[in-house]
């Protein structure tokens, strides 16, 4: 699948986002990062690190939390760096999504950057990050599955991703920017449930 800048640009500057407005919670960005490679639209994706405390060796976007004093796209510019290598400048962005609120207690907010052209490896800090991949868009741009746990009585989201599936908050934040950039679409996901391994 590719899709140009522009027409993604054009789809995302026609959506209004929602803010969680949670002072008590920590704020963090993460960058939903747009590549052009070759025939190919792709998003920058991490493999957590095995040796993390929380969630090793997930599926996850750069990200993190928030410095005092810092912006909400600086953040997500300075994580997108850590984490990929992968230097962007303020005009690469594109739109700001919902906020989503982790039960492990962030209010997370997604940033759309556009990467361009790959320009050699990508990789992130080691020790965070085990690896960094760049998957094709065709792959994020399904119907997602929602399953019903006893704890919540929220649906779960997630999506299948080769052999695995990817759990909200990224699946989440994915899907929102699929309908929203690809098909122009207005999808809210705060109200997604994250699956239990994820609350901690």
């Amino acid at each position: 699948m590719r899709i140009c800048r522009e027409d993604m640009a054009a789809n995302l500057a026609a959506f209004h986002r929602i803010p969680a407005i949670r002072p008590e919670l920590k704020p963090a960005s993460v960058a939903v990062c747009v590549m052009a490679a070759g025939d190919d639209t792709t998003v920058l994706l991490t493999r957590r690190a095995r040796g993390l405390r929380s969630h090793a060796g997930q599926w996850a976007l750069p990200g993190g939390r928030r410095e005092k004093g810092e912006s909400i796209e600086d953040a997500a510019l300075r994580e997108l760096r850590e984490e990929t290598g992968l230097r962007a400048s303020p005009d690469a962005i594109l739109a700001v999504l919902d906020d989503y609120v982790t039960r492990s207690g962030y209010v997370m907010t997604p940033v759309v950057v556009w990467g361009g052209a790959p320009n050699g490896d990508l990789r992130g800090e080691v020790g965070e990050v085990a690896k960094v991949f760049q998957i094709p868009l065709g792959n994020f741009d399904v119907e997602p599955e929602f399953l019903r746990i006893p704890e919540s009585d929220a649906p779960v989201i997630r999506l299948p991703l080769f052999d695995r599936y990817l759990h909200a908050p990224t699946a989440a934040i994915i899907y929102q920017f699929c309908q929203i950039a690809l098909h122009g679409a207005t999808q809210r996901v705060a109200h997604f449930e994250q699956p239990v391994f994820a609350w901690r």
